[in-house]
């Protein structure tokens, strides 16, 4: 049962991803955090299995977080995949950059999320 850590800001967003992930086929259990610094303090406490990250988030943004998650130790092999909808020239790289290790680009694809996130663990 894949644990998915999801920071993200927007409740909204958050409902929707949870939702598609838990009535799909896979199993998924989904910790969810508003904030980077919730984010990262939860990711601590209960280390997932990988961490969906919200780029755009006040006080910290999720490259912030990303950068900080990779210092530490027991987190440092998670992968971390930026889901935004930061979609201009440069922006993919600039998550890959902070040390995410991938990229989707919201609105998500219902569809095909499961078996994306799938796909790096």
């Amino acid at each position: 049962m894949p644990r998915v850590l999801y920071i993200e800001d927007n409740a909204d967003n958050r409902l929707l991803v949870r939702r598609v992930l838990m009535a799909s086929d896979h199993d998924f259990t989904v910790q969810e955090a508003d904030s980077a610094a919730a984010g990262i303090a939860l990711a601590r406490a209960h280390p997932p299995d990988l961490i969906l990250m919200d780029v755009s988030m006040p006080l910290m943004d999720g490259l912030s977080a990303t950068r900080q998650l990779r210092l530490i130790e027991t987190l440092k092999d998670i992968p971390i995949i930026a889901l935004t909808a930061n979609a201009m020239h440069g922006d993919r790289e600039r998550t890959l950059d902070a040390g995410c290790d991938g990229y989707i680009r919201k609105p998500i694809d219902v569809d095909k999320l499961p078996d994306e996130l799938l796909a790096y663990l």
